[in-house]
């Protein structure tokens, strides 16, 4: 799932972004609502989390484009502002969900999960693919009975590759969506990264490589 997380109090984006990351999402951070939408215009986001009171472009300006621009983000707002009244006007800006300052953690990403679910095609709970399967919301994943001890990447990749349901997924895609923008496009991170869950996922082999295509996990 590709995040973007808007939040002007430094020490908060960075604590967010990086517990966000530990749970296998791909994290871009912005400080004020220009930069969000410099990276929007750039990046298609999952879900957007989203301070209200930003510096620069006001975050209610920031989400009324995200909603007129039809990328399909979800807008979650992040903000100290916790009345109803403040929750409706949120919402009526075209905001999907809100949630007040201060939060808890796993209800944050409880809630960013929910609306990732919604920003793409509907896929079951559990993904599988023969004797693999990996349950998203509890961060388990295994085989043939086997519970596998994956990185956060790692996982993400899993996750990624049997979403696709068979479909090719390129190394480019994989990079897009799966790492952020610290990733360097001309780096071998994502073979990397396949090659060490290759190894953890063990015999037979579940990821294939496709030639001049990428990767995909089961038949075509």
């Amino acid at each position: 799932m590709k995040v973007l997380v808007v939040e002007d109090h430094r020490a908060l984006n960075a604590l967010i972004a990086g517990g966000l990351r530990r749970e296998a999402m791909a994290v871009d951070a912005a400080v004020d609502g220009s930069a969000a939408l410099t990276r929007l215009a750039a990046t298609r986001y999952d879900v957007v989390v989203l301070d209200r009171d930003l510096p620069g472009v006001h975050g209610d300006e920031v989400c009324r484009r995200i909603v007129a621009g039809g990328s399909g983000a979800r807008v979650l707002m992040l903000t100290a502002a916790g009345t109803v009244r403040d929750r409706v006007e949120g919402l009526g800006l075209g905001a999907d969900d809100y949630l007040a300052k201060p939060f808890d953690f796993a209800e944050l990403v409880a809630r960013i999960r929910a609306l990732g679910r919604r920003s793409t095609p509907a896929l079951p709970p559990v993904l599988d693919n023969g004797d693999l399967t990996v349950d998203p919301n509890r961060r388990v994943a295994s085989r043939a009975g086997r519970r596998l001890e994956l990185s956060p990447k790692e996982f993400a990749v899993l996750e990624y590759l049997l979403a696709a349901a068979g479909r090719v997924v390129s190394a480019e895609e994989l990079l897009d969506r799966v790492w952020d923008e610290a990733a360097d496009p001309f780096t071998t991170t994502v073979k990397t990264t396949v090659g060490r869950l290759r190894g953890k996922l063990g015999p037979p082999p579940a990821i294939h490589t496709v030639r001049e295509g990428g990767y995909r996990i089961g038949e075509p």
